[in-house]
């Protein structure tokens, strides 16, 4: 995945941002927190994951199917989100 790549940092930072998020709900619910204050911030979590997910999607659309080379290229790249939407949505 050639825009990975090129979004290396970007997306790294981001999952970073995760990895803190689920530690901060690690740390809430040994700290015995209210529900409420858990359930707040695993919604962030699922709003980053989706975001994250939304980019990826995003990126690999225009790299793999619109500025694809050619017509297989484009045919297998659609192909290979198909699957991935379907896994997502399981």
């Amino acid at each position: 995945m050639g825009h990975t790549i090129k979004q290396k940092a970007k997306l790294q930072s981001r999952v970073r941002r995760l990895k803190g998020q689920l530690e901060a709900v690690e740390r809430a619910l040994e700290a015995e927190q209210p529900c409420a204050e858990v359930l707040n911030l695993v919604a962030s979590i699922r709003g980053a994951i989706t975001g994250l997910t939304a980019e990826l999607i995003e990126d690999h659309i225009r790299e793999h199917v619109i500025a694809a080379a050619d017509t297989r290229t484009r045919s297998a790249g659609a192909e290979e989100l198909i699957d991935v939407i379907r896994t997502y949505f399981k």
